[in-house]
């Protein structure tokens, strides 16, 4: 009875209700439906009577008309093919987009369901067939019991490994996807790195710069000055003189939008106009026109380019006046009257012109203020303002402006013989006329002064020179045929203009630009030299800061044979004559770029002719030489021994060539006369140390004394302190502490 309760009760569980889709006919399969459909109602209540045996047989029959009515709803209603609610509920929805992660075992799994489900779906009866046939058989559905579970199992089992493995290929993914951000993340890196490098390896952008110490930028201070200088002048005439207005009012208009122009190109050029900061020139654009913004000539310069013409649209175009604000940019006329000064070959002439023109203008202006106040008392209402203009020769323009200008100069030059004045502001303006001149006068007497004075400063000072050597002459009684020498001496150097010490006009300047300035001139010149051809260029230039002109006059003996040789000679103009000992016979003459004397200044060893000179050499004419001292060249020297030693072989290998040297002397090591020198001077050294020694003693000696005789004062003071003495001391301290 049990049994047949416990096989009924499995049975009600498994019955499918009319809705029954195929996912819970599959669950059936399995033993774990969940469906409660009026089918087990009915099915239950059928069952319910468990006392009579012949239950089991209608339960049966029961059971099989339910399948069958199931199965023809089913036949006439077909329900749509469903997801496996068991996948769903072992799987989980995380397999339902999982497509390419799956096993062959999983794949063969799944077609097995697969065609299970289809059976399910089309034989329903069948399958319940297959899972309640032979119900008496105990032992067959507990081996399928078994099976089942250990199918489960195994799924359960595979389930896991696909699990872990997915977990492990989640990993993998989330650490490729790490590997794959780092990855980027280096190369955005790189990307930055390299763009930052191409930033610092592309130069920035050049802008134009305007150099002020370059010649382009003089040129547009000759462009810019044009303008200003036109404004000046013309402005105040157009404004002044009607006529000459509205003559050529279509010129003045070309003109004047013209220069309107080069002023905006002027400012543009003056905030690009670099200037130098810590001794660099700056080239940053923004750096530049906040430097220009802070200047005092930035307000000027936007005052000069406000658009005052637009007056014009509304008071005509015959009011010039309105354009005053453009004489703002004077101050580029004075910088460009300054830089020409500066540049000019002849600067006291070109000062001489500027003062001159300043006070044309002055003159100008104030013929044209003349004018404009007759104008506005009225022409010809008293004697001082101009005549009527109704009178033809008064009229023309000419006249008028001629008029106005020789009154002015008059005024300002203070000369006078003009009309007395008769109104207040006649009176007012004669007198500002008046002191304005004075002022002119003054500074005309004293720059032409200064000039002329600067003009004639270098033949006064030469001039005072001829006088004191002339007075020394006098004085020592020198033949009149040696005077009469030295007066052309110094008449030829004023001619050639040679008068100039070199070394006093280049000692303001620093070592290194007399340096250049000295290979500039003496290079080419030493060069010529042959032993010191192949010298290295450090010692070339050291000789060539030493070289001294000199001038010789005609019949001047430069050496004589026999003379010591201290200097050697090399010829920069004229011509010099080896002569013999009468003077008269020559034998060779010397011209531009010989030289002599190069042998005796190097005291080679063994040399025949020693240190003196050899031969006879006379000036014929007037002749200008550079001369190398024998001390100069050592003092060079010292710094230089390879090339000492590479001029002494030169020098020996020139006198061998001429057979002037005694080889046993030249191989016979160092000269004694050389060693008795240099201990001559470590002698004289040492007794300079010796000296300084003893001063050094004297002086400790002497403050020992004075520290000792301190020492002592202050012991005396000591012992003549009384104890009162030092309580009374010690209470005073005690007061100021408290």
């Amino acid at each position: 009875m049990a049994k047949v309760c416990s096989e009924n009760s499995f049975s009600a569980r498994q019955r499918p209700s009319a809705n029954a889709s195929h996912d819970e006919l599959a669950a059936m399969e399995s033993g774990d439906s969940r469906a409660h459909s009026l089918g087990e109602d009915g099915c239950e209540r059928a069952l319910s009577s468990r006392t009579h045996r012949g239950a089991r047989a209608v339960a049966r029959l029961s059971y099989l008309f339910l399948m069958l009515r199931n199965w023809v709803s089913h036949r006439m209603n077909p329900v749509e093919e469903r997801n496996d609610s068991f996948l769903e509920r072992i799987r989980g929805p995380t397999l339902k987009h999982e497509t390419s992660g799956e096993t062959d075992s999983q794949g063969m799994w799944r077609d097995g369901t697969q065609r299970k489900r289809n059976v399910s779906s089309k034989w329903p009866l069948a399958t319940y067939n297959i899972n309640n046939c032979n119900n008496t058989d105990d032992k067959k559905e507990d081996k399928k019991d078994e099976i089942k579970k250990d199918e489960k199992k195994e799924e359960e089992k595979k389930e896991e490994k696909d699990g872990d493995k997915k977990t492990e290929e989640n990993k993998d993914e989330k650490k490729d996807e790490k590997k794959d951000e780092k990855k980027d993340e280096k190369k955005e890196e790189k990307k930055d790195d390299k763009k930052d490098e191409k930033k610092k390896e592309e130069p920035p952008k050049e802008i134009w710069i305007m150099d002020p110490a370059a010649d382009q930028y003089y040129r547009w201070l000759s462009v810019i000055a044009g303008p200003v200088f036109y404004n000046l002048i013309m402005i105040v005439t157009r404004a002044t003189f009607n006529e000459l207005q509205n003559s050529y009012t279509k010129l003045w208009i070309f003109l004047d939008y013209t220069s309107d122009i080069i002023y905006y190109m002027d400012t543009f050029v003056r905030s690009r106009t670099g200037y130098l900061d810590q001794g660099l020139l700056v080239k940053d654009a923004k750096k530049l026109r906040a430097k220009y913004r802070t200047t005092s000539q930035f307000k000027y310069d936007m005052i000069s380019m406000i658009p005052t013409d637009l007056l014009f649209l509304q008071f005509g175009f015959n009011n010039p006046e309105f354009r005053f604000n453009r004489l703002c940019k004077i101050q580029r006329l004075f910088e460009f009257f300054e830089r020409t000064e500066t540049r000019t070959s002849f600067p006291n002439m070109f000062r001489i012109s500027n003062l001159v023109l300043y006070i044309l203008i002055i003159i100008h202006w104030n013929a044209c203020v003349f004018f404009s106040i007759s104008k506005s008392i009225g022409f010809g209402t008293d004697t001082w303002v101009y005549p009527n203009i109704s009178h033809p020769e008064h009229g023309r323009l000419a006249r008028k402006y001629i008029y106005s200008l020789y009154w002015s100069t008059l005024t300002l030059t203070t000369i006078g013989e003009t009309p007395a004045p008769v109104r207040d502001v006649e009176f007012l303006f004669v007198i500002g006329d008046f002191l304005t001149g004075v002022l002119i006068f003054a500074s005309i007497v004293g720059n032409v002064g200064a000039m002329i004075s600067n003009m004639n400063a270098s033949r006064a000072e030469f001039q005072a020179k001829i006088d004191s050597i002339k007075q020394y002459m006098q004085f020592r009684k020198v033949t009149k045929d040696l005077e009469a020498r030295v007066i052309k001496w110094f008449d030829y150097l004023w001619t050639e203009k040679k008068t100039c010490d070199e070394k006093e006009v280049l000692k303001t300047l620093p070592d290194k630009l007399k340096a250049e300035i000295a290979i500039n001139v003496h290079l080419d010149t030493l060069k010529k030299v042959r032993i010191f051809q192949d010298c290295e260029a450090g010692l070339l230039i050291e000789l060539v800061l030493k070289l001294q002109p000199q001038v010789f006059s005609p019949g001047d003996y430069i050496c004589k044979k026999g003379d010591i040789g201290r200097e050697m000679y090399i010829i920069k103009e004229g011509k010099l004559a080896v002569v013999a000992d009468d003077g008269v016979t020559q034998f060779v003459v010397l011209s531009d770029g010989a030289y002599f004397g190069e042998i005796s200044i190097l005291g080679i060893k063994g040399s025949k002719a020693g240190n003196r000179r050899t031969a006879n050499i006379r000036s014929v004419g007037y002749s200008d030489l550079f001369a190398l001292s024998k001390d100069d060249l050592m003092e060079a020297l010292t710094e230089y021994p390879d090339a000492k030693k590479a001029l002494e072989e030169k020098g020996k290998a020139i006198l061998m060539k001429d057979n002037l040297i005694d080889e046993a002397v030249a191989n016979a090591g160092a000269d004694p006369k050389d060693l008795d020198e240099k201990i001559v001077k470590l002698q004289g050294n040492l007794d300079i140390m010796q000296t300084r020694f003893a001063q050094l003693m004297a002086e400790f000696t002497s403050t020992q004394a004075r520290l000792k005789q301190r020492v002592t004062q202050m012991e005396e003071k000591v012992k003549s302190i009384k104890p009162e003495d030092l309580s009374e001391v010690v209470a005073d301290k005690d007061k100021k502490v408290q």
